[in-house]
């Protein structure tokens, strides 16, 4: 048997059972899938991610912005999405993402007419997880931009390639390494020419990602307001 195979078994299996029995938020363990108190913790401003200044630098001008620590049920719940077949839990999150912009564009730090461009992700890890997470939670954002009367739309014209290994372990420098000349441009996938789009992505560890991806970005003529993540490793930028 394939692996592709068995990884669509799998997720079909998967899915039935959560027919059969509930699922629990992954965040406390109550009832689920993603209970209002561990929501809550996605509910605040969001808040400009303090990044090494070479990062900074390289990112270009587009400042990063986060709404949670990565620790706690905020942590719980990504890595149950990612990897541990909770697929539901993606775009739950992405509500978060979507009333994120709503803020921004009332603090005139992001355009009512946004598109939001998911992080680069290799085709492969996609498949595994029967979709990828960060586009999944785009596309939530993006419908409740819309339901509130904004126009919003999801462009994931960026990907990997597959000589682009797992990030997991990896220090900063190897991440940079890691996707040096690996994120490529999806043209069929752009937004609109012209189009104003928040970068986003489940977690900012290093900004390794943030960076190659801004710099594609960037490189096809395409202008990022800012990066937006669920969650940082880095703190937060000193209030003023």
């Amino acid at each position: 048997m394939t692996a592709v195979r068995w990884s669509r078994i799998r997720l079909g299996a998967s899915a039935a059972l959560e027919l059969v029995l509930p699922r629990p938020c992954p965040g406390c363990g109550g009832v689920g899938p993603w209970c209002d108190g561990c929501a809550a913790t996605l509910g605040g401003r969001p808040r400009r991610i303090l990044l090494p200044e070479s990062v900074d630098a390289a990112s270009g001008s587009a400042p990063a912005w986060g709404l949670a620590r990565y620790t706690g049920p905020v942590r719980a719940a990504i890595l149950a999405g990612k990897e541990r077949g909770r697929r539901e839990l993606p775009g739950l999150l992405g509500v978060a993402f979507g009333e994120a912009a709503i803020r921004l564009d009332r603090l005139s730090l992001l355009p009512g007419d946004i598109w939001f461009v998911p992080a680069p992700s290799r085709r492969s890890a996609a498949r595994r997880r029967g979709g990828d997470p960060v586009t999944a939670m785009a596309r939530a954002a993006a419908r409740l931009v819309a339901g509130r009367g904004g126009r919003a739309g999801v462009a994931p014209c960026l990907y990997t390639v597959r000589s682009a290994r797992d990030s997991v372990g990896l220090d900063s420098a190897g991440r940079r390494a890691n996707l040096a000349d690996r994120v490529r441009w999806r043209p069929s996938a752009a937004p609109p020419t012209g189009s104003r789009v928040a970068q986003v992505d489940d977690v900012l560890t290093t900004g390794a990602t943030a960076t190659a991806a801004c710099r594609v970005l960037a490189e096809a003529g395409v202008r990022v307001e800012l990066v937006l993540v669920l969650a940082s490793v880095p703190g937060w930028v000193a209030a003023r």
